[in-house]
């Protein structure tokens, strides 16, 4: 009984199955099926080789909403060279509340202003980068996919005497509040004032100014190395003494989230302007330089993602089924062609013969006279 239910079910089954079958009599070998046979494993396995490689590659996406952290510190990294010495010039923040910000987080370092050969190689791929990015915008993503969390590498001492140290290196950090403010660096140390600060730049000479000055870096947030930074590579040269570098700065608060690094960073544009005072034609104002920045209302989202397995799947499945079909189509069109071309394709068979006139039955020939009986 339990065999014959499972004959009655294996036969259901068997009915059920909705690919046709050819017979193995209707299926011809040949060499041109052969050869297209080839030619679709070899382009199945190339397409599927490829799409292994898109299935690994990451794109990254942007996500933008408002930036309800407004109670944080904005973390500023600085690394600028001017060409004065140290105890002439000051730094410091003064943000919109009129509140000086301590910069107990800087550290001045007296450097040469001339880069050695491999720095001025180095600095010159910078700037190229920096051209590159303002072209290619889709390079930045790039840059995201390599960046590493960790600090940035540290810039090796000068070796030169301290005398022939004529430039001022402006490193390290300042923790502010997320409102707009004004980074400057100008003649004569900052000192506190009820109204906000000032400098003492009447001890110093105006045959001394000279505020030509290179950026090596300066970013908001959480440093990230392999990340650059649009003014990054910068470099400024005076002709003037009395001379303002003005930097109008947008800030746009970034979390980034890939597969190497996750981090609460920012980006910016930049905005410059550069003008000589002379009191004398109605230039006015201070001599140095002014980084004068904005905090933007919109946040960004910046995460890397990967195709799906499943997605993979079907697209891998697509090519093969797509390839089956088509070289199946071309080879049935080939065929006919060739079948046309040498008249081998018999269309007669379809046709109704003409017909031809029925013989008449034997009949026995009429007798001669001479040979009727006599």
């Amino acid at each position: 009984m339990r065999r014959l239910t499972r004959k009655k079910a294996l036969t259901l089954v068997k009915e059920l199955d909705a690919f046709p079958k050819v017979p193995e009599s209707y299926v011809e070998a040949s060499a041109t099926g052969g050869t297209v046979s080839l030619i679709a494993f070899t382009l199945m396995a190339a397409l599927a080789f490829l799409e292994f490689f898109v299935y690994r590659n990451t794109w990254m996406r942007y996500e933008y909403e408002v930036d309800k952290d407004f109670s944080s510190k904005l973390k500023i990294n600085v690394d600028i060279t001017v060409a004065m010495r140290c105890q002439y010039i000051g730094a410091d923040v003064l943000d919109l509340a009129e509140t000086m910000v301590a910069s107990d987080g800087l550290k001045y370092e007296a450097v040469n202003f001339e880069l050695s050969p491999q720095q001025r190689l180095w600095h010159m791929t910078l700037q190229h980068i920096q051209d590159r990015l303002r072209v290619e915008h889709s390079l930045q993503d790039v840059l995201f996919k390599a960046a590493l969390k960790g600090s940035p590498p540290a810039q090796s001492p000068s070796e030169d005497s301290s005398s022939s140290l004529t430039a001022c290196r402006i490193h390290g950090h300042l923790y502010v509040n997320k409102v707009a403010g004004n980074f400057h660096i100008t003649v004569g140390k900052s000192i506190p004032h009820p109204r906000g600060h000032a400098h003492l730049a009447a001890l110093v000479s105006h045959d001394s100014y000279n505020f030509s000055h290179r950026i090596d870096h300066l970013s908001f947030g959480e440093a990230i190395p392999g990340i650059i930074s649009t003014l990054d590579g910068t470099e400024k040269i005076s002709t003037e003494s009395n001379h303002m570098f003005q930097y109008f700065i947008t800030i746009v608060p970034t979390k980034l989230n890939t597969y190497k690094v996750s981090a609460d960073t920012h980006q910016y544009s930049v905005t410059e302007r550069e003008r000589v005072i002379n009191h004398a034609a109605g230039s006015h104002g201070v001599s140095g330089i002014f980084m004068k920045y904005d905090i933007s209302s919109l946040m960004v989202k910046v995460t890397e993602q990967h195709m799906p397995l499943w997605q993979f799947l079907v697209r891998l499945c697509g090519i093969i089924g797509g390839i089956f079909s088509t070289t199946g189509m071309l080879h049935g069109m080939v065929g006919f062609l060739v079948d046309v071309v040498c008249c081998r394709f018999q269309i007669g068979i379809y046709s109704h013969p003409e017909k031809a006139p029925l013989a008449a039955p034997d009949q026995q020939e009429p007798l001669l006279p001479a040979d009727q009986p006599q």
